[in-house]
This record gives structure tokens, sequence and C-alpha cells, in this order.
């Protein structure tokens, strides 16, 4: 605890007990010049005049003042205890009076911490009451209390929230304390509290308003290592900032103006001498800036100046990064880079994604194990001509304007290459069957009055790199349309080819091919019209896992050509004019269609044969195999003719979609798929909802585009809800009449409708909403769906009653009438 003493000094409780009866503290001065307000007389006794000049203060905004004025008038009054002499003064204080740095949030954090602690102890004795040596009873010490609860009351009523009251709540209430760790993130806060915790190693002040960060505002926390001022208004450091904090390892400055007075920031930066990273990112910083909020900055491992203005880089930007091992440059405006790398011995991670780079020539860095240079404008890249061994383990090229395979280094350990969504293609054989054999392409490379000329081969020279390390490739959407001899045999590590959306007519399987460690092969969205392999191949791609062919011009495949993929998992011949074998037999037709024979593949999990054209399978072509998700969307025939063949899957089976297939109410039995998970049934003719659905536990159901006026009324008492997550409804001609099982579907807890906000029913050929049906639409439904005999009842009863009151009537009127008629037809005459 700290507090303000009289005649200059400083006091420091080394035993303090906030009990207005504790009489038992042990104070030590500090020496410390006298501060504004401190070397003020506050005339007046019993604490009502200091207690009335610190409220007038506080009315008139001067809340440091008055709390230092209230701090003053408690050790007034405790002054005349005997105390040990001459302890080490308090930095803090001293910083805030010799400086007069009241508006610092450490200052008056430091002011306003005490207020609180002071207004406790207003309860006790008058200063001039109180003699050295003597004791006093503990009524006496409760005399006069009514200034400082009259003083807490105001402060409480007038909302000073923002000062003491919210120093004293804001942490831990406002921040967030995990062990060493303090977050106030979201906290609107415009300076760094200074009430924090003094051993704070991590400070997370991301998403605030603050605007500088003073030179008192880290004084307090000498133990900080790590520091994020994300998102804030930062335009100034002050040069002072970090002189306390010079174990800071970590410093995230993004998103913020620090362009505007980088040159006093990066005073401030250069006095934190462990600094390791440093993230600069969004600051609107050019090159030159940059240069100097690091010049000092050696230690430095790590370096983000992401999303700025830099445009142009030579050897001065990065000199003194000497220990640097990662670098981020992405979505800059970079067009020309000028050795700025070649001092970089330890750089092992460079991102210049997202820039305007045109080419890269003489690549030399040999030290780099990954480099980022995706979406630029890179027609070339040319590696320089040795034989050193480079480090770079992947290479990311992607989205560029690359017209031929990269010129790699000759000795690497590359792992991944990534060529995706570029223009490049092979020329050593062209479509119209023109060969480029002995064609050069030589690049003249200008720097300064030295011109040189470099002479590439455009396909041969891909057969001097060594690609024998490489696992991933990725060459999909390019203008590929065929692969050079030899071109897959430098990877015989290669586990992932990605050849998809390219224009490639053909691709020849062989024995013995390099590709035996091959776990995954997309050869979708190319022109494929035939798939070869040799006769009697055995040994076709063993390790094969995924298999993606859809969407190219494939009727059949080679014979066997799953039987010896021996881990074969997915297969995906979608949008294919392909069928299934055994195909039945067609009247007039000798032989049988070609077809894909996938029965007995044990290890098959995922087939995907959406938009095949599928006719009414005969037999059993999925018998043997073991699927659980299987795509027949698309086919609108499919579902024709015997189902037997469905029933092989109803033990395996997780997901089906039958999307799209000419789906009728009776077609099919669901009951039997009692593993079934997702079913989509969307894009069909359903006119009844499936009674088999009831008994299955679905977690997903997809109904769209159907022709279903309502659902099962109860529904939601099956064990189908009981176990469904999500349900997809729109696009249905429900009867607005009828939409009980729509309220049962609200609500069901747990149940999701992501399309609700879709779904319509329809009245007196009217579209409506069913969660807001008008009042008369309601109306009308009751009597339509009202019990047909009550309503009768209803319609009959007043008929009746007129019927019964006209009977009483003429009976009343022809009474004498009729008696008379009874007697003289019924009477027996009298003897007497």
């Amino acid at each position: 605890m700290m507090f303000l003493g009289s005649g200059g000094s400083l006091w420091r409780n080394t035993s303090v007990s906030l009990c207005p009866d504790s009489s038992q503290t042990v104070c030590e001065p500090f020496s410390f010049p006298r501060g504004p307000v401190l070397g003020a007389a506050v005339p007046g006794r019993r604490g009502g005049c200091p207690l009335v000049s610190a409220f007038l203060l506080l009315l008139l905004g001067c809340r440091e003042e008055a709390g230092l004025t209230l701090v003053w008038w408690h050790h007034m009054k405790e002054s005349h205890q005997k105390v040990p002499q001459e302890p080490p003064g308090d930095p803090r204080v001293e910083y805030c009076h010799s400086t007069g740095s009241y508006e610092s949030a450490a200052c008056r954090a430091l002011a306003e911490t005490s207020l609180l602690i002071c207004l406790r102890f207003s309860f006790s004795p008058d200063a001039n009451a109180v003699s050295s040596g003597s004791t006093k009873s503990a009524a006496a010490d409760m005399e006069a209390p009514l200034p400082g609860l009259f003083l807490l009351l105001v402060l409480l009523a007038v909302g000073w929230g923002s000062g003491a009251l919210a120093a004293w709540a804001t942490f831990p209430g406002g921040c967030e304390l995990v062990q060493s760790t303090v977050d106030c993130t979201g906290r609107w806060l415009s300076s760094v509290p200074g009430n924090l915790r003094g051993d704070t190693e991590e400070l997370l002040l991301d998403d605030n308003t603050i605007q500088v960060l003073g030179n008192a505002s880290l004084l307090m926390y000498q133990q900080l290592r790590r520091l994020s001022l994300t998102k804030n208004r930062l335009e100034l450091i002050q040069p002072g900032a970090f002189l306390r904090s010079q174990g800071l390892h970590v410093l995230s400055l993004a998103d913020n103006v620090l362009f505007t007075n980088y040159s006093l920031t990066a005073a401030a930066l250069s006095a934190l001498p462990a600094l390791r990273t440093l993230d600069l990112a969004g600051n609107r910083l050019t090159e030159d800036m940059v240069s100097v909020l690091i010049w000092n900055l050696s230690s430095l491992e790590s370096l983000s100046v992401a999303r700025n203005i830099i445009m142009r880089l030579d050897s001065s930007v990065f000199a003194n990064l000497t220990q640097l091992l990662e670098l981020n440059l992405e979505k800059n405006y970079i067009f020309e880079i000028d050795q700025a790398f070649e001092g970089l011995q330890r750089l092992q991670r460079l991102n210049i994604a997202y820039n305007y780079l045109p080419c890269v020539l003489e690549f030399s860095l040999t030290q780099l194990r990954v480099l980022n240079v995706s979406n630029n404008v890179i027609e070339w890249f040319l590696a320089l001509e040795s034989d050193d061994l480079f480090e770079l383990e992947v290479l990311d090229l992607s989205h560029n304007r690359l017209l031929f395979f990269p010129v790699l280094p000759r000795q690497s350990k590359l792992h991944t290459l990534l060529l995706k969504d570029n223009e490049m293609s092979f020329y050593q054989r062209l479509p119209n069957g023109t060969s480029l054999a002995n064609v050069t392409v030589q690049f003249l490379l200008i720097d300064g009055n030295s011109t040189n000329i470099t002479t590439v081969s455009l396909w041969d020279e891909i057969c001097h790199s060594n690609l024998s390390s490489l696992q991933l490739l990725d060459m999909s959407q390019n203008q590929v349309w065929y692969l050079p001899e030899g071109f897959l045999a430098q990877m015989p590590s290669l586990t992932h080819l990605k050849l998809n959306q390219n224009c490639l007519e053909t691709f020849h399987l062989s024995e013995g091919d390099p590709l035996a460690m091959l776990t995954e092969l997309d050869l979708s969205q190319n022109q494929l019209a035939e798939l070869g392999a040799e006769v009697g191949a055995r040994d076709v791609l063993p390790n094969l896992q995924l298999f993606n062919l859809s969407t190219n011009r494939l009727r059949v495949l080679p014979p066997e050509v799953f039987t010896y993929t021996r881990k074969i998992a997915t297969v995906d011949l979608s949008r294919n004019r392909v069928d299934l074998c055994p195909q039945p037999a067609v009247a007039g037709e000798e032989e049988s269609p070609p077809c894909v024979d996938i029965r007995g593949i044990e290890t098959l999990t995922h087939l995907s044969l959406a938009g095949c054209g599928l006719r009414g399978l005969g037999g059993h072509p999925f018998q043997g195999t073991s699927l659980m998700y299987l795509d027949l969307s698309d086919n609108h025939q499919a579902l024709s003719g015997d189902l037997e063949w469905l029933q092989d899957l109803a033990l395996t089976l997780r997901v089906l979609s039958l999307r799209n297939t000419s789906l009728s109410t009776t077609t099919v039995d669901f009951s039997a798929f009692n593993g079934l998970v997702r079913l989509d049934l969307s894009g069909n003719s359903l006119t009844v909802f499936p009674t088999s659905l009831s008994v299955l536990e679905l977690h997903s159901l997809d109904l769209r585009d159907n022709c279903l006026p309502a659902l099962l009324m109860d529904v939601t008492r099956t064990p189908l809800a009981k176990s469904l997550q999500e349900i997809y409804l729109s696009r249905n001609p429900y009867n607005c009449c009828t939409l009980g099982w729509w309220d049962a579907l609200q609500r069901l807890e747990g149940l999701q409708i992501p399309d609700w906000q879709e779904v319509t029913c329809s009245y007196a050929s009217r579209t409506l909403s069913p969660r807001a049906l008008p009042e008369p639409v309601l109306r009308s439904c009751r009597w339509q769906t009202a019990d047909l005999a009550l309503l009768y009842l209803v319609l009959a009863l007043p008929t009746c009653l007129t019927l019964l009151v006209a009977f009483a009537v003429v009976f009343l009127m022809l009474k004498q009438k009729l008696l008379k008629m009874v007697k003289s037809r019924c009477g027996v005459s009298n003897p007497y």
C-alpha cells in the first residue's frame, strides 16, 4: 500500500489494518520533494475542511489532486507516531512528483488507489487529539465518522466509476487474471491500467482506445514478458516507455497508426535488448519507416510488417537483423526486391504473399526453409545455378502467372511444392504435333552497368532439379495437357499429387511406377477419356487411399484397377458416363456395355457416383464392400427396377444421398438402415413423408424441393425426433392449415432448421410464412380443420328447435279440438 505523508515525506504502510479501530500501524517515512498538492496547507480539524476541499476538487474535475489531498490529510493525523528512519524511496511516487505527471496512467492509479484506502481511514480520530505514546479507548477512536462517510456516499452517488471505484472494480472484475497473464481485451481503456499486479508477465490490451504509451505507463510492470496492443489507436510510444521493461520478449503493435510518430516510437523500441518477436502489421508504414523502427533491434527473431505500404526493399532495410528467423511481408505493394535478404543468414521462414512481384530470378537463399510468394504476378521462378545444398522445404508459388514449371535448386530438401492457379504448361510437345525440342529461352538480367544472359531449356531444366524428397505436388488449375516422359520418375517419395482442373486427356498407370508411395491422386475436372494401364499390371498404386476422377469423360476404367490398390478408401467417379458391374442384360445386345467393377473391395468406404447417368442397377454391384458413404444423386433412373442391391449396404451405410433421383414415397423402405445418420432426399417427388424414416435415428435429414403438404403430426413422438439434430424443409407446398407438425418441431430441444427463413406454406393461392400467419387465415383454418360431426350438429340444432317450437304452437292452438276429437272417437258411454 502506498501513502503520501506530511512535510514532504512518503509513507509506506508495512502492517496496515483497514479496520477503524486499528492503532498498531507502523509506518516508515520516505523523503521526496513536495508535489503541487502536498505543499498546500489544508486548514481545519476533525477532517471536515480537508474532506470538503477534496470534494470541491472532485467537482472541478481534479481527481488526482483530490486523492493526494485526502492521503496527505490522513497521514497528517498519523504523523505523531514513532517511526523508523530513512527507508528506501519508491520510484513510482518519486517519478510522479518529480515530473508532475499526474495525468499519466500510473500516477492516476496510484492516487486513486490511495484515496480508497484513505476513505476507510477517515473514521480515525482527530489528529490534534492524538499525542505521542498515548492510548485511546475504542469509543474515542470512532469520533467524527460522518465526514468521511458523507464523502464516500457522495462519490458513489455521482458515479465516480472511471476513477478510484473503477480501479477497485475493474481488476480482477474488469480484466481477467490467469496466473501471470492479465487480459484487458475490449475494455474501452484509454490508457494502461495502473492497478494490476506488479508481477504480471503477460498483458493483453487488444481492441481498446489507447493512443499514447507514456513514459510511466509500464513503470509498475517490471516483469513484463509479453505485451499486446493490437487494434488500438496507438500513434506514439514515448522514448522512456520501456525503460523498466527490459525483459520484454514479445510485442504486438498491429493495426494502429504508428506512422504518425514513428521516429519517437523507434527510440522507445531501441530500449528493448531482449525483444524477440515484433508485430508492426497494419500501421501504414513505408519501407523507410520500417527501417528506422527496427534499426537497433538486433535481437529480433520474428518480425511482421504485413499490411503496410511497403513498395521496394533493398539491403539497407533489414541490415541489422542478424538473428531474424521469420519475416512476414504479405499484403504490401512490393514490386522490387534488391538483395534485401542477403544479410539475413539465419532467416528460415519468408512470407511475401499478396504483393506485386513480377518474377523471382537467381534465387540464392540457401538457408531458407519456407518461402511463400503466392498471390503475386510472378511469371518466372529461376533458382541460382549452383550445386550448393538449399535447405528449402516448402515453396508456395500458387495464384501467380507462371508460364513454365519453376527452375528449382539442383540440391534441396523440398517436400511441398504448391503451383495451384497459374498459367503453366509443358511445351516440348504442342497439341498440333509441333516439337520444340531444340528451343531455349534466354533471360536478360541487367544490374547497373552489367548484363547477364541466362539460357534455359524449358522442359529439360526440371531434370536437373533433385525432387527425390518431394511429397506434395499441387499443379491444379493450370493449362497442363500432358506430363513429360519421366516427369514423375523424379519424385519417388510423392504421396499427394493434385492435377485437377487442367486439360489432361490421358493419364497412364504402369507397374513399377514411381507413384508407389502415392496416397492421394486428384485428376478431377480434366478431359480424360482414357485412363491407361499395362495389361496384367499387378502393382499399380498399391498405397492409394483417395482417387478422384470426377468430371471427366471416362466411360470405363482399366480392368481390375482397384483390385491391387490394397488401401483404397475413397473413390469419386461422379459426372462420368460410367456404369457399375454387373450390368443387366439388354435385349438385342450380344455384349454388355463397359462398366466399373467395385465388388469385393473391402477397404472402400466412400463412393460418389453423382451424375453418372446410372440406370436401374442389376445384381449386387456393392457386394463385398463396406461402404459408409454413398452418393447417387442426379441419377434419375438409378432407383428404377429392383432395389434389392441397396439392401446390401443396410448394415454399414452411414451417409446416403438420393438427391434428384425421381424418388417417390413408396420406392424405398428405409427401415432396415439402422446405422444411417445423414440422409438427403431433396429434389424428388415425395408427396407423403416416408413413414419408414420414423424408426431411424438420423442426425441430419434433407427434404427440400419435394411435394410435401405436411409432415407426420406425431413426428415428435418417434425415435427420429429424439436423434434428429438438423432438418432442411424449404421449397415444399405445405398447407397453412395443417402446420401442427411445424409447431411441434419448433419445440424440439436441440433441433436446428438452417433454412427456416425459406420455409413457406400455401393458402388460397397465396404463399405465406408459417412463422406469422394473418389472423383471418388462422380463423379460416380453424373452421376447415374443425370436427365435421360437431359442425353438422351445430347446423342441425336450430332447425330442430324451430320445428319443436312450431309443433308446440300448433298443439296449443288446436288443443280443444284435438281433445274433443279424441273423446268422440275413443270415448265410452257412462252407465251412470
